[in-house]
Formats: structure tokens, C-alpha cells, sequence
């Protein structure tokens, strides 16, 4: 049996730290995949996180530093570029066949151990997960992108995805979707009965299009119809904050386990400016949740084309017409099935799954363009 090694940034709420334990959840697989944190996580959802990780008999190996505060991500960039000496240890017990990083930091602390002990042999794969990289890198992000390319490691997790690497680094990565699987529901305890209920949850950071959001919530503050459930937490919690005296918001802390309840809301909104791909739009649409977003790279990519609950640029105008024309006239089951077609046809996490062993067992190259 084959071992392979996925360098995630912490156990915590997140996309990339998802994908990266759907894939090692493959059953009767010739691999076996352990999980390797590079900061210690040390949310409410990190605990939970470990138990899931164990119930599936996932290898789970912590960090032994957790960071308390991002000053322009200097801590992070430490951290990552002391990890060649873990790295060496974990390979001298484990001796994987394959490491496969997540996300920019694991990106740089795998390029790091792997200059400086050049003797280690492994196969590398990276999930290339957001349309930007290495803001505020771009001389270190360079050297990375190099070293990727030149073990043919890099996956792109949507046509966005890939098209935006292509520009900025010269190289065609294939495509491999981030899979998802439906999840048994059950109540979620704080739902309105008698209103629509539209869900936020997320990181309270500027590329979700908080400041959207949070124009969008005062906006409809007078229409009674609707309330706003936001959950999440981040950098820009005050501006969340202002909104918890509106008659027409709940805020509530990061959910573990969200895409349990989330049939009990009507609509999910997604004013993101950005995105890789959106586990949690895939997730929405898995489980009878219809989406609201802005088109933006990584969420167009989860939804039919045709998708009326779509504004362009964020513009709040758009953003009115769906909550006072669309919504009270559109059809909800029609628009579930529609929604739930398209992501099972393109986004199956046993797809996802072997696609990804393909990966670590191939030599493929890279097309130029």
C-alpha cells in the first residue's frame, strides 16, 4: 500500500482542508492518506475535525505551532519555512510515495523541505484552489510555481482556476473537480418559520463580499419577508457586528457540520468577489439549497448557466430585483432539481477520488500556452 501526504494549513473550517479529507476518505483504495497540519488549529471546530478524522481511521499528524494573529501573514511564512526539519522526520517514519499540498503555505513550506533535504524522493501533487496566488509574494511565488511546474504537480480545481494560472504562470494544468456527496439532514434549531430564510456563512474577509453583504442585509431591513442568518467569523467581524441590532439578521458562530441543516434554510447568498471553487455552493445545491451569487471565478462554475439567482459585479440594484421580483415568483423546486442535476452530473467525490489516484500514479507534462 501507497502512502500519501496532505500538507493542509490547519484543521479548521475550510474548503481546501475539505477536499483534502474527502480524498482521504477513499475506501478500498491500494493508498493510504494521512493528514499533516502545518499550524495547529485551535478553533471550536478543530476538536470535531479530529474526531472526524479518527472515526475514519484518517492518520492525523498536528502541528506543534498554532498562530494567534496574521500581521501580513509574517508568522505564517515562519512557520512554513520551518517545517523542513518535521517534514524530515515525518518522511524518515512514513516514507510516503506522494505529498499533496493544499493552499499557498504548505505550497511553500513543502518547496522549502524539499531544497533543503533534495534527498527525498516523492511524488508531488498540488490542488491549485483559488484564482489568485501569492498576494504579496510574487518573488517567493515564482520560485514556487517554478518548482511545481517542474514536477508536473499542479491540479486546478475549475476552467477559472486554471485560466487564471495559465495567465499570471505560462502553463495549462489539468482539471480535476473538487467532489462533494450529499449529507443526511437534520433541523437547524434557530430557523424563522415565518419568514424566507437566507443563509451567509463564511469568512467575514473582503473577498466573500462582506461589505455586500452587509449593504444588501440594511437594504431589505424594512421588508419583513426575509431574515439573514450570517455565521462565520473574520477579519471584518465589526462590520458584521453593526448589523446584530437590524430586526432582520441572526448572527450566529462557524457551524462544523453545515452542510447538515442546510436544507433548512430557503436560499443561500454568495456575494463573493472570488473564489477557487466553492465546496459550499456544491454542497448547497447537493442538499436542496438553492444559491444566490455574484458571478464572479469559482462560482459560476457550480451553477447551470441559465441560473436566474445571479447578479454581475455585485451590483446592489441587481441584488434588489432578485429579492423583490425573483424570489417571490420563482419556482424553488424547480430550481433545486435544476441546481442538484448539474452538480451531481460534474462534481462526484468518488470522481474526484480517482481521478486523483490517476494523478499520483501518472507523468503527465503540462500544456503550454
Amino acid at each position: 500500500m501507497k502512502t500519501v501526504f496532505h500538507i493542509i494549513t490547519h484543521l479548521d473550517i475550510g474548503g481546501a482542508e475539505r477536499v483534502a479529507m474527502n480524498i482521504a476518505a477513499t475506501q478500498g483504495s491500494e493508498y493510504r492518506h494521512h493528514i499533516v497540519e502545518l499550524q495547529r488549529g485551535h478553533s471550536a471546530v478543530t476538536q470535531k475535525m479530529i474526531a472526524e478524522l479518527r472515526d475514519n481511521d484518517i492518520p492525523l499528524h498536528r502541528s506543534w505551532l498554532p498562530i494567534y494573529f496574521h500581521v501580513h501573514y509574517y508568522v505564517d511564512r515562519l512557520v512554513s519555512l520551518l517545517f523542513p526539519l518535521r517534514f524530515l522526520l515525518l518522511w524518515l517514519r512514513y516514507k510516503p510515495d506522494v505529498v499533496h499540498t493544499h493552499t499557498e503555505f504548505p505550497d511553500m513550506a513543502l518547496w522549502a523541505a524539499l531544497k533543503v533535504f533534495p534527498f527525498i524522493n516523492v511524488k508531488v501533487v498540488r490542488t491549485i484552489h483559488s484564482t489568485k496566488q501569492w498576494t504579496g509574494m510574487k518573488i517567493t511565488g515564482k520560485m514556487i510555481e517554478c518548482f511545481m511546474q517542474h514536477h508536473n504537480a499542479n491540479i486546478a480545481i475549475s476552467p477559472l482556476v486554471r485560466d487564471a494560472y495559465a495567465n499570471n504562470y505560462g502553463k495549462l494544468p489539468p482539471i480535476i473537480y473538487n467532489g462533494v456527496a450529499p449529507t443526511s439532514q437534520q433541523p437547524f434549531a434557530d430557523i424563522k418559520h415565518d419568514k424566507i430564510n437566507i443563509l451567509f456563512a463564511g469568512r467575514f474577509e473582503a473577498e466573500k463580499g462582506i461589505a455586500t453583504l452587509c449593504d444588501i442585509v440594511k437594504m431589505m431591513e424594512d421588508d419583513d419577508r426575509y431574515h439573514f442568518h450570517i455565521m462565520g467569523s473574520g477579519s471584518m467581524q465589526s462590520d458584521i457586528d453593526a448589523l446584530r441590532t437590524l430586526p432582520n439578521v441572526t448572527l450566529h458562530a462557524p457551524l462544523y457540520g453545515l452542510a447538515a441543516v442546510l436544507s433548512s434554510f430557503d436560499y443561500l447568498i454568495m456575494p463573493s468577489l472570488f473564489e477557487g471553487l466553492s465546496i459550499l455552493a456544491i454542497e448547497a445545491s447537493m442538499n436542496g439549497l438553492p444559491v444566490m451569487i455574484n458571478r464572479c471565478a469559482g462560482l459560476s462554475d457550480t451553477l447551470p448557466q441559465e441560473w436566474p439567482l445571479a447578479v454581475d459585479g455585485n451590483d446592489l440594484q441587481q441584488w434588489r430585483d432578485i429579492f423583490k421580483n425573483v424570489l417571490p415568483t420563482v419556482d424553488r423546486e424547480e430550481l433545486k432539481a435544476m441546481s442538484y442535476k448539474y452538480v451531481t452530473a460534474h462534481f462526484s467525490i468518488q470522481q474526484m477520488q480517482q481521478e486523483y489516484e490517476r494523478k499520483y500514479d501518472s507523468n503527465d507534462t503540462y500544456t503550454d500556452i
